[in-house]
């Protein structure tokens, strides 16, 4: 079960202070595109999204954008926050993940992953030995395998629950 615990739940992205951050020796945060700055495949950042990042780049943190999605999906996106990008991540297997760390000259243990899906950003962060920061969803996708996958994350976010008390 492990593999499948974040370092941290909370409820939205902008939820995420920089003392936190500090807290968890981050000197960078990646950071997933659906669910966790915008709804699924919408190119609308959530309220406050964009001015959260420029906060947290303020205080000396490196932010990249980084998701399982295309190209011309992610591209756009992290132009309307000006952050740089990796696409077809291939989330939880370690290629993006060690990738972009090794492109940005980063330690595992100075990189916060941060994501809404257990078994893609949580288990890609613990099996690239990072921290990691659960969100909660903010819409339920439609499609038969998204479905799937989040009713195989609920046993997971109950216990995450349990285990602090709160949001999973």
């Amino acid at each position: 079960m492990s593999l499948f615990m974040p370092t941290v739940a909370l409820p939205h992205v902008t939820d995420i202070t920089i003392e936190l951050l500090h807290s968890l020796g981050a000197q960078a945060i990646f950071l997933d595109v659906d669910n966790t700055l915008a709804l699924h495949g919408s190119q609308e950042p959530f309220s406050g999204a964009v001015e959260w990042t420029h906060r947290v780049r303020e205080a000396g943190f490196q932010i990249l954008i980084m998701s399982n999605n295309l190209k011309s999906r992610v591209q756009p996106f992290a132009a309307l926050f000006d952050l740089p990008f990796v696409c077809f991540a291939q989330k939880p297997f370690p290629l993006g993940i060690p990738y972009a760390k090794k492109k940005y000259g980063l330690k595992s243990e100075q990189v916060v992953v941060v994501g809404d899906q257990i078994f893609t950003d949580i288990l890609g962060a613990n099996w690239a030995g990072m921290k990691s920061i659960l969100l909660e969803p903010e819409n339920c996708e439609d499609s038969l395998s998204f479905r799937f996958r989040r009713a195989l994350e609920r046993p997971v976010r109950r216990k995450i629950a349990q285990r602090s008390g709160g949001t999973a």
